[in-house]
């Protein structure tokens, strides 16, 4: 039957070859998208396995470039039991390296209090150093405090042809690398480590506040423990949620979709001048802002609204924590009303799933359109070749044949073409991933991983043989003299 099934195939070769080339297409296309929302699950699980800390930043902030807290911060979070290290951060977009106006991918300048950097047990990014090579170095220790010595991603090595002991500028400002790091996410691969206090005095950075801080929690601790720890310390004080300055002041109208209208702020977020440090003084607020290189703002750029931590009219941070203080002893408050976000890095993956749930959803309707395109190449090219063998089969039929045999042929027929698509389609989706990778390495993660293949290869089959199902149910139903009449 299967010998018979070739045949017929190759008895028809162009119009067998176009249904095979529809349904290649439409798979190669499934495992090529879905493939995009699987390497974006793999890159967040391989990045977050390496972070095993907790992050605190300011509520509703998206990612720590957005969030502010205020420095002093770090003294409570440390006095917490199960807390080891404290780690402040400061995140701020580069916009110019070597010349260069950097848009994407986006670089970013990573100041890190280097004592407590170096007192963390398991670090990310010391522990992607480079040994081997031109890239041999070193990570940032006590020498490097008030240098401009810095820590490079190997993408950005490779980007600017730099190695350990060049030079760097970055906004205006000469630096030298004394190490390079490779980890192979893309979340990760994309800062320049450097003295915290460096990154205030080049950014104009408040001197009073970080972006956020990096927790770890003492050994054999439980991560959830610790943190709802330190929310309790926080609980009952009083500072403004994050709220995104270019929804606010050019307010895209939504897409409907969570996950575009999240990049969408992000992308504009990203593009917009970060805010200056402001000071109560009258004279520094007639002062024009810097913009990071080393030249005034417009008039327009000053205005965009800040989004750093607030506190009330007429208080201070200390006040705020003396509030605070006394609100977590009388067990006042509630999570709600933090004015921390503690995340574990659990709660990383699970927004990022959200935000690949959504994906998949855009995923799924583009193949859904040319998956159905290609199950009515199918019926197409086996309705046609049924019409045309109805001679054929009502003299197999007439020589004993049983309605079930022909309806075995005809699907048999439909399945190798489905398998046939499925192996063609998935071996070209998996290439067409690598070579994405390839030539995008920056930018672009994609893993069309085995079991994507295979599902890949097995949905092909299916909807060829669905594809034959009416063709084989329209040749079975005739009576022998019906089709031999009919033909």
């Amino acid at each position: 039957m299967l010998k018979l099934a070739f045949r017929n195939l190759l008895s028809r070769p162009m119009r067998s070859l176009l249904s095979l080339l529809g349904l290649t297409v439409a798979i190669a296309g499934m495992v090529g998208l879905f493939s995009v929302a699987r390497g974006l699950d793999a890159m967040i699980s391989d990045t977050f396995n390496d972070i095993p800390g907790l992050v605190v930043m300011q509520p509703g902030a998206p990612i720590p470039i957005f969030s502010r807290l205020p420095t002093d911060w770090g003294d409570d979070i440390a006095d917490v039991p199960g807390v080891a290290v404290v780690n402040g951060e400061i995140w701020q977009r580069v916009n110019v390296i070597d010349g260069k106006t950097i848009i994407s991918p986006p670089r970013f300048l990573f100041g890190i209090d280097i004592p407590s950097r170096v007192a963390l047990r398991k670090c990310v990014y010391r522990n992607a150093m480079l040994a081997d090579g031109p890239y041999a170095g070193r990570f940032l220790n006590e020498s490097d405090r008030g240098t401009f010595n810095i820590v490079v991603s190997r993408q950005i090595a490779e980007e600017f042809e730099k190695e350990v002991g060049d030079t760097l500028q970055v906004n205006n400002r000469e630096m030298t690398i004394v190490g390079v790091y490779h980890h192979g996410s893309l979340l990760v691969d994309v800062a320049i480590i450097l003295d915290i206090d460096q990154v205030r005095s080049l950014t104009l950075f408040d001197p009073d506040s970080v972006c956020a801080f990096y927790v770890e929690q003492e050994e054999g601790a439980d991560v959830e423990e610790v943190a709802e720890r330190i929310r309790g310390v926080f609980r009952g004080r009083e500072v403004e949620r994050w709220k995104p300055a270019s929804a606010i002041q050019f307010a895209p109208a939504s897409s409907g979709n969570p996950l575009i209208d999240f990049l969408r702020r992000l992308d504009q977020g990203l593009k917009s001048p970060q805010p200056s440090p402001t000071d109560d003084s009258q004279e520094e607020k007639n002062t024009p802002a810097s913009d990071g290189d080393g030249g005034p703002k417009s008039e327009s750029e000053s205005e965009v609204i800040d989004s750093r931590v607030e506190t009330l009219p007429g208080q201070s941070f200390a006040s705020i924590q003396d509030e605070g203080a006394t609100s977590a002893e009388a067990g006042e408050g509630d999570d709600s009303d933090l004015p921390i976000e503690v995340r574990s890095a659990s709660d990383w993956a699970d927004r990022f799933d959200e935000f690949a749930g959504d994906l998949d959803i855009i995923l799924g309707v583009l193949t859904a359109i040319g998956v159905t395109i290609a199950v009515l190449s199918i019926v197409n090219t086996m309705l046609m070749s049924v019409t045309e063998r109805i001679i054929e089969f009502g003299i197999l039929k007439a020589n004993g044949w049983s309605k079930y045999d022909v309806l075995k042929l005809i699907t048999i027929e439909s399945a190798v073409l489905g398998f046939a698509g499925g192996v063609l389609g998935s071996l070209f989706g998996r290439i067409a991933a690598d070579v994405v990778n390839l030539m995008w390495p920056t930018r672009a993660h994609l893993y069309a991983s085995p079991g994507l293949l295979l599902f890949g290869v097995v949905f092909a089959t299916v909807l060829g043989i669905a594809g034959g199902l009416y063709p084989a149910f329209w040749a079975m139903r005739m009576m022998p003299m019906d089709a031999i009449r009919r033909g």
